[in-house]
């Protein structure tokens, strides 16, 4: 995932450019989030029985005709979430005015870290491209390594039950990865001193996430959000000086494997925006694999944004789901509790509640 962070241009260019691939600069990027709108995707309701049950899944329906990222999240669920407001969550609580000026001061303090981060980079990397995405491609599974070491702890106490979290930050870590070989197969990591100052950054990047996912989920995910934004525009950027040179380059055999294995279970399970099998990339050279890279970016952008509303977050392969009971000796349901929470502070009131 690589970063040079957005200094003008809305997700509304971001939508022209994955559509019609012409990247428009219009207003600040950064006016109250770093992104794209709010979707109301809720989270299912699943029954259980002690002996076995029949799952019938009601599949999502979207308009896939072009990937747009304001209006990405607006699948037709249910009456319910198609009449409510896209700033209303699911819940249907809107939120108050001290907590519309948390949200507000924990945006501000996010861009300006992505800011003051990038300013430096742009100074060590200004005309190293592949060093660069290598630097932030390393870092770039951190934060869902982090999400996913709060998450386990937080179901070692009993606090959380949401598998789906853990599955699409696993896919996106996963996704990331793959971006990390196809830069060190290009020889970005060829430098010392590149593969020192990536490696320490990751820690320290860690840890950082950590603490702040501990505190608010939100501004975690607002954060990534900002971090993932940006580096779709470096790719896109990217490709369109270079796209004459790309374009007679071969592809690389690590993005040829990933993008066009038979298994592509965990590429579909980052976008959570789309149906699975509805991407499928088709590689000829290095043109088109930076477009696919591109395109990932956009789809971590967009779970993020998704992510910031809490119990949010719907695993593409288990969307809503409706569970009948077919046990002949015990005909009793039972209802297993989605435990989740927004924070350690939220976590440790709903568990002294019980």
């Amino acid at each position: 995932m690589a970063v040079s962070f957005l200094p003008s241009s809305t997700f509304s260019s971001i939508a022209d450019s994955l559509s019609s691939k012409k990247f428009r600069s219009s207003s600040k990027f950064y006016s109250s989030s770093c992104s794209v709108s709010r979707d109301s995707l809720g989270s299912p309701h699943r029954l259980h029985s002690r002996r076995s049950c029949k799952v019938q899944a009601t599949v999502l329906r979207e308009n896939e005709e072009k990937v747009i990222v304001e209006e990405t999240f607006k699948p037709k669920t249910s009456p319910e979430e198609e009449n409510r407001s896209p700033s209303e969550p699911p819940n249907g609580q809107p939120p108050s005015s001290m907590e519309k000026i948390i949200i507000k001061i924990e945006q501000s303090i996010n861009v300006f870290l992505t800011d003051s981060v990038i300013k430096v980079l742009d100074t060590l990397y200004h005309d190293r491209d592949y060093p660069r995405f290598f630097v932030l491609e390393t870092i770039a599974r951190v934060p869902y390594f982090a999400f996913m070491s709060v998450l386990h702890m937080y179901e070692s106490f009993g606090w959380w039950r949401r598998s789906e979290y853990l599955k699409v930050h696993f896919a996106e870590s996963w996704n990331e990865m793959h971006h990390l070989l196809i830069m060190e197969e290009l020889g970005g990591n060829a430098w010392w001193f590149d593969r020192f100052l990536a490696q320490h950054i990751a820690v320290f990047y860690y840890f950082m996430t950590v603490f702040m996912y501990i505190l608010s989920p939100r501004m975690a995910y607002h954060f990534s959000e900002c971090v993932e934004g940006h580096a779709f525009e470096t790719y896109d950027k990217f490709i369109k000086a270079k796209e004459d040179e790309l374009k007679n380059l071969p592809p690389s055999k690590v993005a040829v494997k990933y993008y066009t294995s038979e298994d592509l279970y965990l590429f579909d399970e980052f976008q959570t925006s789309r149906l699975p099998n509805t991407r499928r990339p088709i590689i000829e050279n290095m043109y088109d694999v930076f477009m696919n890279i591109r395109d990932d970016e956009a789809e971590h952008c967009k779970t993020m944004k998704a992510c910031q509303t809490h119990g949010n977050l719907r695993s593409p392969h288990s969307s809503e789901e409706t569970v009948t009971v077919v046990s002949s000796e015990d005909d009793s349901v039972c209802i297993l509790p989605e435990a989740g929470c927004e924070g350690i502070v939220d976590c440790i009131k709903k568990s002294i509640s019980r």
